[in-house]
């Protein structure tokens, strides 16, 4: 249809409505005026709705990412970016109960930490989750209302702060080699301004005439505090701590062996008794940069 038939279309309905509205039917009184509105509705819904505003159907841009990770505790927005909506409404949708969101530029759920977000005149369909907990995690959907509706879907991924020292909650160091601990802090919202170690409860000094402690930080999306201490004694054993400022710290213990075989490393690691304490102690070392760099 040409906007030349679309104008003719528009001027003949206007004159059928004045037509409508003072018909005369015996009495010459206006018709009921919920006629005339059912009429103008209809013509909207049928006509003007209907009119393509630019050619083309609405899609999604396909630069809008797919996956977005969020912190706990932090907000977190999902983004849709449709081209040529036209006249259609954007929508989100949870697919974990199906439970509608956003419909527009208007929130539908009791659940106060969602928000709908979107500029006027823009192409960015926004879903704003305030204060995002583990259990948002999970697939939600940007929905436009074509018939059928089609959708982006965009995986959301919360995670919290975490702390860890690798190579396990129990270490087996031989007397008067090195100890190596390294501890990682991930998904914190900043890097940590102190890492903090402590042994058997208490902060460990560098400066103490203990000797040979030495403390290795580096901070980034993954933060990383290396502690060695030379030629392990049997004092030395017990409950290591790494304690950054802004995640939960985490525990490892330390057994420092003088040449008998305790318990615990008895069975398929008796094998480090019988005269290959360096083998261990390499093996070990090597355990703690495979899993630092990986």
């Amino acid at each position: 249809m040409t906007r030349f038939a679309a104008a003719c279309l528009f001027s003949l309905h206007f004159l059928s409505c004045i037509i409508v509205c003072y018909q005369d039917n015996g009495n010459n009184r206006p018709r009921e005026q919920s006629t005339v509105s059912e009429s103008s509705r209809r013509f909207r819904a049928e006509f003007l709705e209907d009119w393509p505003h630019t050619p083309g159907a609405p899609y999604f841009d396909p630069s809008t990412p797919d996956n977005v990770t969020g912190l706990v505790g932090h907000p977190v927005t999902l983004l849709c970016k449709v081209k040529n909506l036209q006249n259609r409404t954007v929508s989100w949708v949870r697919h974990r109960d199906i439970h509608l969101l956003t419909v527009g530029r208007y929130t539908y759920t009791s659940d106060q930490r969602f928000e709908a977000q979107h500029k006027p005149r823009s192409e960015e369909w926004a879903l704003r989750i305030r204060s995002p907990q583990r259990r948002d995690s999970g697939q939600y959907e940007c929905q436009i209302s074509t018939t059928p509706p089609i959708g982006h879907a965009v995986y959301l991924k919360i995670v919290e702060p975490e702390t860890e020292i690798l190579g396990g909650s129990d270490l087996f160091i031989y007397a008067g080699s090195t100890i190596n601990l390294t501890c990682i802090v991930r998904h914190t919202p900043e890097p940590p301004n102190t890492i903090n170690w402590t042994h058997r409860g208490k902060t460990i000094n560098f400066d103490s005439t203990r000797g040979g402690i030495s403390l290795v930080t580096e901070k980034g999306f993954h933060s990383s505090s290396r502690l060695l201490i030379q030629s392990a004694r049997t004092s030395d054993a017990g409950s290591y701590q790494c304690v950054p400022d802004n995640a939960l710290s985490a525990t490892a213990r330390v057994h420092v062996l003088t040449g008998e075989t305790p318990a615990a490393m008895q069975g398929g690691a008796q094998w480090i008794s019988n005269g290959v304490p360096k083998l261990v102690f390499i093996a070990n070392i090597m355990l703690h940069m495979y899993a630092y760099f990986n």
